[in-house]
């Protein structure tokens, strides 16, 4: 890939850090700073499987990292508890913010499922409010560093998904940027909740579809095909789609060669995948031939919290792994800007004035 750089760098983590960073999949409720899932949980009286901050975050790498989808997925049954007041989602929705400046992302879109923090009586806007309302204090508070927007996400497994969709148009100018559906794929099909995505598509709203995570082709398909994602949430099992015979030559499969040569974002997320099973090791995730392939790879965090990453990690865990330079990762960052759901405009800015100059100074050269 660096074919195109005359004096190729390989960064250090450093670099990496200071490199502005764009994160289109990263999970509110898997995010949260295992100190403050301490002291929420003590408020509302919750039991958590350890009572301080380095074992309870100990505990959940560990439980998250057992190469089962379901028994990751199990690791929110705490992160969400702990977040169903106004108060409490504001926080972590500042705190995820600060992290993420820290961590040098300079664009973020951060999902999280509405009607999962309901429990105690907020309602689905008040919900949505509440983290706008935390997003809004960290972003003032960074000074322009960052602009960050919601996704909110339904589960596939329930019924609420056009309750959702609703939700998202009716936020989509304060804050909003799209929808999203998650939760277990098996049994679980995203045609589902095909009224919901044709709503979206009426209105003119974007979406993105967790499809090709534990599932393989028929989640993407249907993900694209039918319900007209603009984005597919993982989708590393594209991979199943391309063939690699023995002599290097690849061949791409008709579903394969649609999501490339469409350019459908992938929102990749290397450490997530490992400890679920969709991959076996960073050095062999599928992210490696994708980026050869040139298909729209993005790179992403999914889970900080579950999966003790940042963006700073994920990224320099491809260097060690494939040799990435800083012109690599420039790549990646603008794959992602490129995807966003940001009106052009803004995304166009975003890549000019901050993405572009930010790598050009890493590398000692101007933009």
């Amino acid at each position: 890939m660096s074919v195109t750089d005359p004096e190729p760098t390989v960064p250090t983590r450093d670099q990496v850090r200071q490199a502005p960073k764009v994160l289109l999949h990263d999970h509110l409720d898997g995010g949260l700073r295992p100190a403050t899932v301490l002291e929420l949980a003590r408020e509302v009286h919750h039991e958590l499987p350890a009572d301080d901050p380095e074992s309870l975050g100990r505990w959940f790498a560990e439980a998250a990292d057992s190469g089962s989808l379901v028994r990751y997925l199990e690791t929110f049954d705490h992160t969400v508890a702990v977040m169903q007041t106004g108060p409490a989602l504001t926080r972590v929705a500042r705190e995820c913010v600060e992290d993420l400046v820290e961590d040098g992302v300079v664009y973020a879109e951060v999902r999280y499922a509405p009607e999962q923090h309901v429990a105690q009586g907020l309602t689905l806007d008040e919900v949505v409010a509440a983290v706008q309302e935390g997003f809004d204090q960290a972003t003032e508070a960074a000074g322009g560093r960052i602009v960050v927007r919601q996704l909110l996400t339904a589960m596939r497994h329930r019924a609420r998904s056009m309750e959702i969709a609703e939700l998202s148009v009716a936020w989509r100018d304060r804050g909003v940027a799209g929808f999203d559906i998650a939760g277990a794929e098996a049994g679980y099909p995203p045609t589902r909740h095909l009224d919901a995505f044709e709503y979206l598509q009426r209105e003119s709203s974007h979406f993105t579809i967790h499809a090709g995570e534990a599932f393989g082709l028929p989640s993407i398909w249907q993900a694209i095909q039918w319900c007209g994602a603009d984005r597919l949430g993982h989708g590393v099992r594209i991979v199943d789609d391309i063939t690699v015979a023995d002599d290097g030559t690849v061949t791409l499969g008709r579903l394969a060669a649609y999501v490339r040569d469409m350019r459908i974002p992938l929102e990749m997320c290397p450490a997530s995948n490992v400890q679920t099973g969709a991959a076996t090791s960073i050095a062999e995730h599928p992210i490696g031939l994708l980026t050869d392939l040139r298909f729209r790879v993005t790179v992403n965090t999914d889970n900080r919290l579950m999966s003790q990453t940042s963006m700073t990690a994920e990224m320099t865990s491809l260097v060690e792994a494939f040799g990435y330079t800083l012109t690599d990762l420039r790549w990646f960052t603008i794959n992602a800007m490129k995807s966003a759901f940001l009106p052009f405009d803004e995304r166009l800015a975003i890549i000019d004035e901050v993405i572009k100059p930010g790598y050009a100074a890493l590398a000692g050269r101007s933009a």
